[in-house]
Parts: C-alpha cells; structure tokens; sequence
C-alpha cells in the first residue's frame, strides 16, 4: 500500500488498525458472553446523562470501534487487491463458517435473526465492486448499491444498510481524508461511540505494517471464528 500523505500524525499501518479492530472486537464479544452473565458487571462505576456505566457498558462501548475500522481497511483492500473474486470469495466463505457461532454467542441459536459482521462486508465489498464494474452507467450503479443496502437490511447483517453505508463513504472520498472521516463520523450518528474510530483511521499511513503475507492477509478472517468459539466455550465453562 502506498503513503498516501506525509502528515506527521499519519502513523498507523495496517496492521496496527488490525489489530485495535480486532482487540476491541474482543473485548465487546466478551461483554456479551461473559460480563452479560455477571450482575457485578452492571453495577455502575459513575453515571454519563444519566445512565450508569459499569464494567459491562464500558467494554461494550470501546467495542464500538472495530466496525469502522474493519470496514475503512476493507475498503482499502478491494482498492488494493489483485483478485476480486477471490476476495469476495473469502468474505463469503468465512462469513458462512463464522454464522454458527456468531449465532450461539447472540443466544439465538436456529432463529438466525441477526447475522454477521462478515456478510455486511461482503454486501459492501459487492456495492463498491459495482460501482467499478459499472462506472459507465450510473443507474446501474444505483441499482446495485441499494440492491446490496436492501440486502444488508432485509437479512440483518450486523449494522446493516448503514454498514454498507459507511463502506461507500470510505471508498467514494478515499482521497479525501479529511472528508472521509468527518463524513463516515456523521453516518455514525445513531452510534456515536463508534465515531472515535475515526481517530485511528485518520492517522493511517498508507502502509501494510508487519502483517504480512499469509499472515497479514488471513488474520481477520481467521480471527473472527476461532475468537468467537473461544468465547462460547469459555462462557460454557464458567456458567454452564
């Protein structure tokens, strides 16, 4: 991936935005298998507008970061990938595998009524894949970025249509950085937490970091799935 300014506060890779998404991610999935079980973890530690904040909202809310920043280093790479098929295909793959346990850890095991944040990725991956297929005709491209909303919509995916939302606002002012997370802050308005976010994707350098090949290029996907089965098996453990 290529620098894309010389901004002295531009110094996060890749890597280091992967793995803040991938810690905060954690400790939200924490707080919904482990601290949700907890009574102590509810008790508030100070009130914020007047609603109490314990252990349980805290990790909850620092959870809010991952989302944008999985989607912002989504977007850059669909812009840098070599296959676009292939990417898709992972998102789509692991999406499938991860579906299971995402649905055990929500406790709706069956009912499915939420699905996973890899298929809002996917739907999004696919919105921004036809804008550039179809950079010829406008309503397709129209057509094709609110099939991929509805979808996201219509079957749950996790932040839904405004997920996809947020993965077109990274891609379509990519140039614009400045633009890009004051506009992707906004479009978060309804999850404010998750605004923060924009700090650390505004200090990107543009660089993949020491994640690398292989590795840098699995981590998430494998991450996602083997993390949230984790999780299941040691609230099992502590609460079966």
């Amino acid at each position: 991936m290529n620098t894309l300014s010389q901004n002295s506060y531009e110094c996060l890779s890749g890597s280091v935005l992967k793995v803040i998404a991938a810690v905060s991610m954690l400790i939200d999935h924490f707080a919904v298998t482990i601290l949700a079980n907890d009574p102590e973890a509810f008790i508030p530690y100070f009130y914020f507008l007047d609603t109490p904040i314990g252990l349980y909202r805290l990790f909850r809310d620092f959870g809010r970061l991952a989302f944008p920043i999985f989607c912002f280093l989504m977007t850059e790479g669909f812009v840098h990938t070599k296959s676009r098929i292939r990417y898709a295909r992972n998102l789509l793959f692991f999406a499938l595998l991860s579906e299971i346990p995402f649905s055990i850890m929500m406790n709706d095991l069956g009912n499915f009524q939420k699905q996973n944040t890899l298929f809002t990725l996917l739907l999004g991956f696919l919105a921004l894949w036809a804008l550039e297929r179809f950079a010829a005709n406008v309503w397709l491209q129209i057509l094709y970025v609110v099939s991929s909303m509805w979808a996201a919509y219509f079957f749950h995916t996790d932040y839904d249509w405004r997920g996809v939302l947020l993965i077109l606002i990274f891609y379509l002012f990519r140039y614009y950085r400045n633009s890009q997370v004051i506009l992707a802050g906004l479009s978060l308005y309804w999850e404010w937490k998750a605004c923060f976010a924009m700090i650390p994707i505004r200090m990107y350098n543009g660089q993949r970091g020491f994640l690398k090949g292989k590795a840098g290029k699995y981590f998430f996907y494998f991450f996602y799935p083997l993390h949230l089965i984790f999780l299941i098996i040691l609230r099992y453990l502590l609460y079966s």
